[in-house]
């Protein structure tokens, strides 16, 4: 996914002088009037980002994700086996399950109706004294009470004891009692439908495949649920359903569709350990990269935690002790690092516990020290037991950890060697780099550029204050395809590397950047797009943190310059172009198509595409991991037949064919 980000003249490029604001200690105006008690849901309208990270796309959708988690803590506990999701014309969110309905009447505490209470009071619900749910993934008790706050309008229906309840509410505000509107006869569930408020959200534009990818991953953690997603914003509707009896096997096997793998049947492991329940499935495919997703009562801990570490560690030992039991590895030798054993895996760890410790309220890392040791113990008897019965399968997943380790190797006296040259060097950074003279990371930029000549306009039009310009020609190499120890010798990618400083593999470190903004520059054309989509591949599969930390941008030359002698624009399209042609009204028109950056000149490059005040940028994120690897192996993988298929698939969307 991108986003498009321009940066506004008055907010100053890097290089710039800022106004510095200075405060006095002891200030007046700062008394006991000063300090404000916000009462109810105020607090959530007047700072949304604490309660769910952001008001862009991705807070808008974690409403949805709120909603629909309360309907999967019901399935969890085996109260309802449907979920129905539905995108309504006018925007609004409707979510129905078949579980045991929000619970009414007085609630003891407030004096209130228990509905209005779980709606309109944070930290209220029925997952903190265990009374009401054993598992569940809503463990601060804001969730639906959020959504209530940051929603225009919010309605919710609950069909329980013969009636149907409901009750509406407006910016988190009741507009009514909770009241019965008539019998339930076969209903049972909650209905909850709302609308996000504009008045809080940069975009209120749900995007269906995010929501249909998250219903996907819940259906496989949560075997023999259906769930059903219907946007009923086109004509006709778009749908979908999910269900999957083989749960995690299948979620694995979903994952691997498009690779070769090592062993048909996916490893597979459960167990209750007390109340907590594990559950992991893994498979290993001929790829050079590990893709891991773990999962704590059916949260996404995209940090990882305690369980993926107890699930590393037994992977590590297990298959040691069982390749040394083989003969495969002589007790002379060394063992298998973490990193050699995990080459290719494919997993997906899933555990459900009682009283799950996160990591902040975005619940991105699990933190229960016990179920280290409860995922650890199940990991390695359920590896062992299946090595045993499945001798073959053992010895290609240790032949390929072999191999890793031998690369490994090979890639770290590659990276010695790296080191040690630009070290020797006059200068440690590569020739080609045209370097910048400020020294203040968070203000210096680097455009990796395609081709000399298109260099050459870059460093003659660039500020050369905070942009630093580092040309690439040719076409570089695929790293999709090999491993770390030929991405090192790749004379191409190690002048990146170097200027870049965070080093690569083992050494590298987020820290050491020498540029907060990474930014592709290619041609508008379909060479300039792969180039771009090996250099993707590249930071995607090497550096990844980097991407997610946001340092990772594609710039947007344009491909048209429209003029009339007096006045020149630019377009980024077709479209674009014709709708400037149309607002000129000029006949004596002028327009050129640039086939390249070389095209521009110096002024023509910076004005349109690289001065801050002016330039569109899109920066790259990496929030689904799952979908990201799946692209990246269809497009740059060794297999032919996905890449094919997938070209089938989009064939009637093309408009522009450029060949």
């Amino acid at each position: 996914m991108t986003e498009t980000l321009r940066r506004a003249p008055d907010q100053g490029a890097a290089g710039q002088e800022r106004p510095t604001r200075r405060v006095r200690s002891g200030a007046s105006g700062y008394t006991a009037e000063s300090i404000q008690v916000l009462e109810g849901l105020e607090a959530v309208r007047r700072r949304p980002g604490m309660y769910i990270g952001s008001t862009d796309g991705r807070g808008l959708h974690h409403l949805v994700w709120e909603v629909v988690d309360n309907s999967i803590d019901e399935a969890m506990a085996g109260h309802a086996s449907r979920i129905e999701l539905r995108i309504a014309a006018d925007g609004s969110i409707v979510n129905s399950d078949d579980g045991r309905g929000v619970p009414v009447g007085r609630q003891r505490q407030t004096g209130k109706d228990a509905m209005e209470v779980v709606h309109t009071v944070l930290h209220a619900g029925g997952k903190f004294g265990g009374g009401g749910y054993k598992v569940s993934g809503g463990l601060h008790g804001v969730g639906v009470s959020v959504v209530n706050a940051l929603s225009e309008w919010l309605r919710v229906e609950s069909a329980r004891d013969g009636k149907v309840w409901a009750q509406e509410y407006v910016r988190g505000e009741p507009t009514g009692p909770v009241k019965a509107i008539g019998s339930a006869g076969e209903r049972k569930g909650t209905t909850t439908a709302f609308k996000p408020d504009p008045q809080v959200f940069e975009t209120l534009d749900f995007n269906f495949e995010t929501i249909a990818q998250r219903l996907r991953e819940s259906a496989y953690l949560n075997k023999g649920i259906w769930i059903s997603l219907v946007d009923e914003r086109t004509s006709p509707p778009r749908e979908r359903s999910f269900y999957f009896e083989g749960g995690l096997v299948s979620f694995v096997r979903h994952l691997n569709k498009d690779k070769d793998v090592l062993h048909q049947r996916p490893i597979s492991i459960e167990r209750r350990d007390g109340p907590t329940t594990i559950e992991v499935a893994f498979q290993y495919n001929d790829s050079f990269t590990e893709h891991v997703l773990a999962f704590a009562n059916n949260i996404n801990t995209v940090d990882g935690g305690t369980h993926v570490t107890g699930f590393r560690a037994a992977l590590t030992s297990s298959l040691n002790d069982w390749a040394r039991r083989q003969g495969i590895i002589k007790d002379s030798s060394g063992n298998l690092s973490g990193d050699d054993v995990r080459e290719g895996l494919t997993a997906v760890v899933s555990v459900k516990l009682m009283e799950p410790q996160f990591e902040g309220q975005t619940k991105a890392k699990l933190g229960n020290a016990d179920v280290k040791g409860q995922v650890q113990g199940a990991v390695a008897d359920g590896i062992t037991q299946y090595l045993e019965e499945n001798p073959g399968d053992g010895r290609r997943i240790i032949d390929k950890s072999l191999t890793a380790a031998r690369a490994r190797e090979a890639a770290r006296k590659a990276r010695d060697l790296v080191i040690r040259k630009s070290a020797l060097e006059s200068s440690a950074l590569p020739g080609k780099l045209a370097d910048c003279q400020e020294r203040d990371p968070e203000r210096s930029e680097l455009y990796i550029v395609e081709g000399d000549s298109a260099g050459g306009s870059a460093k003659q039009g660039r500020d050369r204050r905070f942009q630093a310009i580092l040309p690439m020609f040719g076409k570089m190499l695929n790293v999709e395809k090999a491993r770390l120890d030929r991405v090192l010798g790749s004379e191409k990618i190690r002048p990146l590397i170097i200027a870049l400083g965070t080093g690569i593999g083992d050494t590298f470190d987020l820290s050491r950047l020498r540029y907060h903004k990474v930014i592709l520059l290619a041609d508008a054309d379909v060479d300039g797009a792969h180039i771009r989509t090996l250099l993707m591949t590249f930071f995607y599969r090497n550096m990844l943190e980097l991407v997610e930390a946001g340092h990772l941008y594609i710039a947007q030359p344009p491909l048209f310059r429209v003029s009339t002698g007096k006045q020149t624009r630019y377009a980024h399209d077709e479209r674009e172009r014709d709708r400037i042609v149309r607002e000129m009204k000029v006949k004596n028109l002028t327009v050129q198509r640039f086939k390249g950056l070389g095209e521009m000149n110096a002024d023509q490059l910076w004005e349109t595409t690289m001065d801050p005040a002016t330039r569109t940028l899109l920066r790259v994120d990496a929030d689904d991991t799952s979908e990201a690897d799946h692209h990246f192996t269809v497009l740059m993988g060794e297999k032919v037949e996905p890449r094919r298929d997938w070209i089938k698939a989009q064939a009637r969307q093309v408009q522009n064919l450029d060949v």
